[in-house]
């Protein structure tokens, strides 16, 4: 198109030479010099000069925005970076205990057997008030520095923890039976609970850690 309307609408040069002009604006924006670059400026050179609708605008007439500087796309890289890192909260630390136990089965006790008592008699005849007797008795030796809990739960435990002198290491919650998860995360670190009841049977839990 020639004339009046021609001179109205500047052409635009993307739509003549699309991939060679965004090839053109993308060295710009790095700062680089490509064989890209030299190609779409040999090619502007050999077209004719004129009214042709094909032909680029004058480059004084058409400013193209000043990319930023390294630096400044290093700080917004940055920032985008630091924004979206602090954004995101890293998941909380599972909270954990170390405790060991003094185990004493009776005859409501689930599995009516231990290493002391294979066949489960002596398991079998023990009410549980008479466990939770013999549990308390030992905690009391234990409390008054008669004997260490170690050597006690070695002794009597009905736990195969018995030959660590009890010790369960460390657990976190939905591990252990309810009753004893409860007491042992009360407890404080080196304190003695009560008697506590599980379907094992009854216990009397150290928190080490």
């Amino acid at each position: 198109m020639t004339g009046p309307a021609a001179a109205q609408n500047p052409p635009n040069p993307t739509e003549a030479f699309p991939l060679q002009s965004r090839v053109a604006t993308q060295d710009a924006k790095i700062g680089s010099e490509t064989p890209a670059a030299d190609a779409v400026g040999d090619a502007a050179r050999k077209r004719p000069s004129g009214g042709d609708a094909s032909a680029p605008a004058p480059a004084d007439k058409r400013r193209r925005p000043e990319p930023p500087s390294s630096s400044s796309a290093s700080r917004e890289h940055r920032h985008h970076h630091n924004h979206h890192h602090h954004g995101r909260r890293p998941p909380p630390a599972e909270e954990k205990v170390r405790a060991s136990h003094i185990l004493i089965k009776h005859e409501g006790s689930r599995r009516k057997a231990s290493w002391r008592d294979p066949e489960g008699v002596a398991i079998s005849a023990t009410a549980r008030d008479d466990a939770a007797d013999l549990a308390r008795a030992l905690r009391d030796q234990i409390v008054s520095g008669d004997r260490k809990f170690e050597d006690i739960a070695a002794e009597n435990s009905d736990c195969s923890s018995a030959k660590r002198g009890g010790d369960l290491g460390s657990f976190g919650r939905g591990r252990m039976q309810k009753a004893f998860e409860k007491a042992a995360f009360a407890l404080k670190v080196g304190e003695i609970s009560d008697v506590v009841d599980t379907e094992s049977g009854v216990h009397i839990i150290k928190r080490t850690g």
